[in-house]
């Protein structure tokens, strides 16, 4: 058969299909063809009422059987010719959709059916495309191969094609559909594209709004103007089912500041005469804005009276009306209900708006509701993770009295776990009515990675860290890490593994094994390579607190650098030894020279009331930790730190913080501390000062004038205190710039030496070597930018120093970034 290739013709619906016929008459509309041949397959003059069918025969047929066919006939043989029951004989074998052409005609006493079968679909082919993949048509459009072929079903995915290119701002996409014959009665279907240009929205108009300018009411929907600027963004076309929930943003957006009346009259787009973009209009009526007014609280429980729910309800009377509080209260009282005992506690809100005194005054109807129990917990969807791992998340357990407030912790908890894309904890109805089954439903995510990392910094230049990581090893929830980084300050190997339950219980336990070089040349004239194995166990002492024990075993080996270096300058002068005399490094560093066994016990306490543990809104955290060397070992310190954040998010996205951090390190057993196990701060730890910037520091000062001749080595502190004022600042920027900032002060000191370490040394001629610990308070503002760039998070600070000291290293801009390729 020759192969033809052409159009759908919209045009020819009006073509009747016949045996036989080409491409385009398979093409035409099938309903068409029925009309017609229910006109000529009446049964001819010459047959008889009362004749009976002998048989009934099949013609045409290629790939159904006959006894198929006969089977949608509603006469056969021993029935007479009766012309209504062969129309509707024609009707059914028309309705499968298998057949273009269907003919029922008399030869004597046999039934003959003439059939044309529809052609079956070879394969779908998709051409025209550069903006969408083949992927994301297949699963809209119903053809696919194996299928039989109609015009019909071409037209509809047509219309399914253009739907999803108008979801993606093409409005003037066309989708061309046209068959390949082929052999043995098969097609290949193809859908020529012309996806046109992107439609997108010129502008965005709001009629009725008095209280909030256009711009304003701009920011608070998600479809956005096309401008340059938007090159990243998908929300710049014009899509209706965007324009829907643009609909409901300002609603709540309204909603949430007192306008309980507000409502979207109207929202319109129209294209523009270039019908390249559209115009968007929304017509809104903004009502008055109300106020709180009274707020009761019905509620006959015992172990939940009144005043305890008034206490957790965050609504004020007199205070401006915001929807999204009537929830908040809900769930706080359901929560407060939970923890004395009332699982199922149903809370209901009575609404009445008071229009002449602008209040709104809500009545919550407290009930107990029924109690049930937990029947059976299900876990589905983990194909890799073992059930033990997911069901000691639970805060639950089969039998106990249902607790929603329980589920929804168990529920985060679970999903705190970084193993899954999604968890869902559902309840259903047991096998009684005072039972429930809760079904916990998972999506595994893969857990394992291979990381290759490479950045720049300001601080340690060129960085590089490649590592294998196991979050979920065999499936029990252990992790596993293998680490390998590098930089021009550290060169790092180590080797982490922890158990998450250990021994069956809800105890953590691991071990480390690390090998570290720290490069502090630049900075101390020393370098240090410590080698070690720690042991490290933690549990819950509390809902949101944390018990963590430590163990570690390390051995330092400190080398002084062989020549002198001026820190001034960074210059290296070869012909003078580093502990020379002449070197102002001289007294302190070389006495800290070899190598030391260190035998650390430690202990940390964590405490999170954070609402969420990225970008908290609210709540703080604390962490305090104490390390004691000297339970064998050649060093003996005590070392004390305390660090913490309290975190508020402000309207219109800003966010205020202040983060904390203090810490002290004393020996003991008459040990000074050495060098490396003090604290130094500057770069990222205090921002407006290099690495080892601020604090104790050896100089070189005239004896008579007092002025500083040289700066030496920063020598560290045995005490910091380091706080941190922050307010995030969102920028006027698409969300799709993943560009933020921040407006910042940190302030604090670092000081205070051993005796021994902070010697005055007389020098020949004028001058003399002291040792600056005065622990004087440093001070510096600035601006920082957050950028997530597809390369990896990059941050810029601009500080400004406000105080400080003469010898400390300023660093007035800060950059860094890592990136994963």
């Amino acid at each position: 058969m020759k192969r033809v290739l052409r159009d759908v013709a919209l045009g020819a619906l009006g073509c009747v299909a016949t045996v036989g016929a080409g491409a385009g008459a398979l093409l035409a509309a099938s309903t068409d063809a029925y009309a017609q041949q229910n006109q000529t397959a009446a049964p001819p003059q010459a047959q008889a009422p009362g004749v009976a069918i002998r048989r009934v025969l099949v013609e045409g047929n290629q790939r159904i059987e006959p006894a198929t066919i006969s089977s949608y006939l509603q006469v056969g043989p021993g029935d007479t010719f009766d012309p209504e029951r062969i129309d509707m004989s024609i009707k059914t074998l028309f309705a499968t959709g298998l057949f273009s052409d269907v003919q029922i005609e008399q030869r004597g006493s046999d039934l003959v059916v003439v059939v044309s079968e529809n052609p079956i679909i070879n394969r779908v082919v998709f051409e025209g495309m550069r903006t969408l993949d083949e992927e994301d048509l297949e699963g809209e459009v119903q053809a696919r191969p194996r299928s039989v072929f109609t015009p019909a079903r071409a037209q509809a995915d047509v219309q399914r094609i253009l739907d999803v290119y108008r979801r993606n701002g093409r409005f003037a996409a066309q989708v061309t559909p046209q068959v390949r014959e082929l052999d043995q009665n098969r097609v290949d279907l193809i859908f020529e594209v012309d996806e046109g240009p992107v439609t997108g929205v010129r502008d965005i108009n709001f009629i009725g709004n008095e209280e909030f300018s256009d711009r304003r009411l701009r920011d608070a929907i998600v479809t956005t103007e096309s401008t340059w600027m938007n090159f990243f963004s998908n929300n710049d076309n014009y899509d209706p089912d965007r324009l829907e929930y643009d609909r409901e943003q300002l609603r709540q957006f309204y909603n949430n500041r007192g306008y309980a009346d507000f409502r979207v009259v109207s929202a319109v787009a129209e294209l523009t005469p270039d019908q390249r973009d559209f115009f968007i209009t929304f017509t809104v009526d903004e009502g008055v804005q109300y106020e709180f007014g009274e707020i009761t609280i019905q509620t006959e429980l015992n172990r939940l009276p009144e005043p305890l729910l008034r206490a957790v309800n965050p609504i004020r009377p007199g205070t401006v009306f915001r929807g999204d509080q009537i929830e908040d209260a809900i769930d706080a009282m359901t929560y407060v209900a939970g923890t004395v005992g009332y699982a199922n506690v149903q809370i209901t809100p009575v609404v009445e708006r008071d229009r002449e005194t602008r209040k709104v005054n809500i009545t919550f109807e407290v009930d107990e509701g029924p109690r049930t129990f937990i029947e059976r917990i299900d876990i589905v969807g983990n194909t890799r993770t073992v059930d033990r791992v997911i069901r000691r998340e639970m805060r639950v357990s089969e039998g106990d009295a249902f607790n929603r407030v329980l589920l929804d912790r168990s529920q985060a908890q679970i999903r705190s776990l970084g193993f899954f894309t999604d968890v869902k904890v559902e309840d259903a109805d047991g096998s009684q009515p005072d039972r429930s089954v809760v079904t916990v439903t998972v999506e595994e995510q893969s857990t394992g990675e291979f990381a290759f990392a490479a950045g720049y910094s300001s601080t340690e230049s060129f960085l590089f860290d490649v590592s294998v990581t196991e979050r979920n090893l065999r499936g029990r929830g252990q992790f596993l890490r293998l680490r390998a980084s590098s930089s021009s300050q550290r060169q790092q190997l180590d080797l982490r593994f922890t158990e998450p339950r250990f021994m069956g219980r809800e105890i953590a336990a691991g071990f480390d094994l690390y090998s570290l070089r720290t490069d502090f040349l630049d900075q101390s004239s020393f370098e240090n390579q410590s080698t070690g194995i720690g042991l490290r166990t933690g549990f819950r002492i509390g809902e949101r607190t944390n018990l963590g024990l430590t163990y570690s075993l390390i051995q330092d080996d400190t080398q002084i650098a062989d020549v002198y270096i001026d820190h001034d300058s960074n210059i290296l002068t070869p012909d003078v030894n580093q502990c020379d005399a002449v070197n102002v490094s001289r007294p302190l560093l070389c006495d800290q020279e070899g190598t030391f066994i260190t035998s650390v016990l430690g202990f940390q306490v964590n405490w999170d009331r954070r609402n969420s543990p990225v970008n908290a809104t609210r709540g703080f955290n604390l962490d305090f930790s104490q390390d004691v060397a000297g339970l064998g070992g050649e060093v003996n310190y005590l070392r004390t730190e305390l660090e913490g954040g309290i975190y508020y998010g402000l309207p219109y996205g800003f966010r205020a913080l202040f983060r904390g951090s203090a810490g002290v390190i004393a020996g003991w057993n008459g040990d000074n501390v050495r060098i490396n196990d003090r604290f130094f701060k500057g770069g990222s730890s205090f921002r407006g000062f290099d690495v080892a910037g601020i604090g104790p520091r050896q100089l070189l000062v005239d004896d008579i004038t007092g002025e500083i001749v040289q700066r030496g080595d920063a020598v560290g502190g045995n005490a910091y205190a380091i706080g941190t004022l922050q307010l995030d600042v969102p920028l006027p920027l698409p969300e799709s710039f993943s560009l933020g900032s921040a407006l910042f002060v940190d302030f604090g000191t670092l000081g205070y030496l051993d005796a021994a370490n902070r010697q005055t040394v007389d020098l020949a001629g004028a001058n003399r070597l002291i040792v600056d610990d005065s622990a004087s308070l440093r001070v510096a503002a600035g601006v920082s930018i957050f950028w997530d760039s597809p390369f990896g998070p990059v941050q810029f600070d601009f500080a400004q120093p406000l105080q400080y000291e003469d010898y400390d290293r300023r660093e007035q801009f800060r950059f860094s970034t890592r990136t994963s390729f």
